[in-house]
């Protein structure tokens, strides 16, 4: 699971972490715009949406965040961290014309999105999960 994301925003770099209480990420919209969406929730935060940052594809598949009405969306991320087994961080670059999978989740009023990732189908790496990849 990414633990943090990079894009560009009004030719502005920004570089977010989901430990931040105030992290977003970037959702493009059928418009063709793009709005920045909260990015999960922390346990310290007032809300009744799940816990994390990311959801199991295979979850959302079971109906598991069914509740929450989810809509799925393309995060316009360019690039994200993840932390292997040892606790080493690496950047990884997201390939142009491709995007990571988000769901978007709403509760009343309130949106947040959440990175969907998969287990890897490799047993050589050294990430139990991996944001999922979608072309166009």
């Amino acid at each position: 699971m990414p633990t943090a994301v990079m894009f560009h925003q009004q030719n502005k770099a920004h570089t977010i972490y989901f430990s931040h209480v105030k992290a977003v990420l970037p959702v493009k919209l059928k418009n063709g715009n793009t709005t920045l969406v909260h990015w999960g929730r922390r346990l310290h935060e007032n809300s009744e949406m799940p816990l994390g940052g990311w959801a199991m594809q295979s979850a959302i598949h079971e109906g598991k965040w069914n509740y929450f009405s989810p809509k799925p969306v393309k995060l316009l991320i360019e690039k994200f961290m993840k932390i292997d087994y040892e606790g080493h961080s690496q950047w990884y670059e997201v390939t142009r014309g491709q995007w990571i999978q988000g769901i978007l989740l709403q509760d009343g009023n309130e949106c947040r999105v959440y990175i969907v990732v998969v287990i890897p189908d490799r047993l050589d790496v050294c990430y139990n999960q991996w944001p999922k990849i979608i072309i166009g």
